[in-house]
């Protein structure tokens, strides 16, 4: 702790330096003789707001390369595979039931096809979607994941949207509290099939996503791995 000085201590005809340098920069001319020196610092940091786990993921994905020769990496792709075929396959059959029944473009008459309303413009972007996760469950690895992903957001988005014009002039692919629901549904399968083991707070380390946000930790454990497997100690 800095000793504390008075003014009337000094002695008479000793100059003394400006105590008020230092804070005139901030703004401060008032005499500071009580007060510990001032002390240069850096910029004070200020600490970022918590920011949920799966923003972060989503606002930073991970370019993880899946290797389906890798048993890990097969059944990751597998699950984005078969849930975009899943998901496409309905909605193509849908937008062809839909096509077949030759309802108006933009009918909103209340024609429905498997229980949902329907016309002829949302038959084709049924298809559309339906064709696009097919591209997906062809592609397979992080494709077809981040594709899953980002049309669940479309379709959960989607509901919202048409919730809000359910009953305005607006409304032109005639949608109804059915449709509204089945699109949050499809919306949530297509996010969980995008998700499965690509994001969460206790993936294993044997993941491909965890080892690529985790590099310096995975090349140690690998080396650990290869060490016990040669029967010597790991080297620290």
């Amino acid at each position: 702790m800095a000793a504390r000085t008075s003014p009337t201590s000094r002695a008479p005809g000793v100059l003394t330096a400006n105590v008020n340098a230092p804070h005139a920069a901030y703004g401060c001319h008032e005499p500071h003789d009580q007060y510990a020196p001032y002390v240069a610092h850096g910029p004070i940091e200020i600490p970022q707001p918590h920011v949920p786990y799966l923003v972060r993921r989503v606002a930073h994905p991970v370019n993880a390369q899946l290797d389906e020769h890798l048993p890990t990496d097969h059944k990751l792709s597998q699950v984005y595979r078969v849930g975009a075929g899943l998901m496409g396959l309905l909605l193509v059959a849908f937008g062809i039931l839909g096509l077949i029944d030759r309802i108006g473009f933009f009918d909103t008459g209340g024609a429905t096809v498997l229980a949902l309303n329907t016309n002829g413009a949302l038959s084709v972007l049924s298809i559309c979607f339906g064709l696009l996760l097919f591209v997906g469950m062809v592609i397979g690895g992080n494709f077809a994941s981040t594709l899953n992903i980002v049309l669940g957001l479309l379709f959960i988005a989607s509901g919202f949207v048409n919730l809000a014009l359910l009953d305005t002039g607006l409304n032109f692919l005639a949608f109804h509290i059915q449709n509204v629901l089945f699109s949050f549904v499809v919306g949530v399968m297509l996010m969980w099939f995008g998700m499965y083991g690509r994001v969460g707070s206790a993936l294993p380390h044997d993941n491909p996503y965890w080892r690529a946000r985790h590099p310096e930790q995975a090349a140690r454990e690998d080396r650990a791995r290869a060490a016990r497997a040669a029967g010597t100690a790991p080297a620290h």
